[in-house]
């Protein structure tokens, strides 16, 4: 119920201060596993990225987070989990493993920082994909959350990263990494 409510109230202020438009929410599935991946150009993105979304979203976030009196337990109710600075626990790939596995949302900045423009993504999100069933789902966040300007989310159509779930080829993680990042790439372009 709670985050319901907190994805309602987000979904309102998003309109109003910086009216948010969504496309192609269609493109997420009503059910089973979808990893959300995801440009990261601000502090806000996790909220920007699942608050369109009918369906929980998860995610990781950095475990200091969660020592901040109110934030930490707010945070871990609002399905998020700690994941260690400078590298993900073995515990944090277990519980987004788990997540997928479990037919549930989980979103994902494979780059792994903010960043002005798209850079290089990290193995991290193709890995998570192809250790499970999960659609991914590339998301684009064009825009700036500058209020009363224009700011756009867009989820692209699944990636299909068939091609690298039966191949033991040693760049496999590169390449799926590489793909989804493409897929991001393109939708950025497309509608900037």
């Amino acid at each position: 119920m709670l985050y319901k409510t907190i994805r309602l109230i987000l979904r309102i202020l998003y309109v109003l201060i910086y009216r948010l438009k969504v496309v192609g929410k269609e493109n997420i599935p009503k059910q089973g596993g979808v990893m959300l991946c995801s440009n990261h150009v601000n502090l806000l993105d996790p909220t920007l990225v699942g608050t369109p979304v009918d369906r929980e979203v998860h995610f990781m976030a950095k475990e200091e987070l969660f020592k901040i009196p109110v934030l930490g337990s707010l945070i871990a109710k609002l399905g998020a989990f700690p994941v260690k600075r400078g590298g993900v626990s073995r515990e944090s790939i277990r519980n987004t493993i788990k997540i997928l596995n479990e037919g549930k949302v989980f979103g994902i900045f494979p780059e792994g920082t903010r960043r002005k423009s798209l850079g290089m993504g990290k193995k991290g999100a193709a890995s998570f994909a192809l250790r499970s069933e999960a659609t991914v789902i590339p998301v684009a966040i064009i825009g700036s959350y500058t209020p009363f300007r224009k700011l756009k989310i867009i989820y692209g159509e699944p990636v299909d990263l068939s091609e690298f779930k039966e191949n033991s080829e040693p760049d496999r993680l590169e390449r799926a990494t590489d793909k989804i990042m493409s897929n991001i790439e393109i939708l950025i372009k497309k509608n900037t």
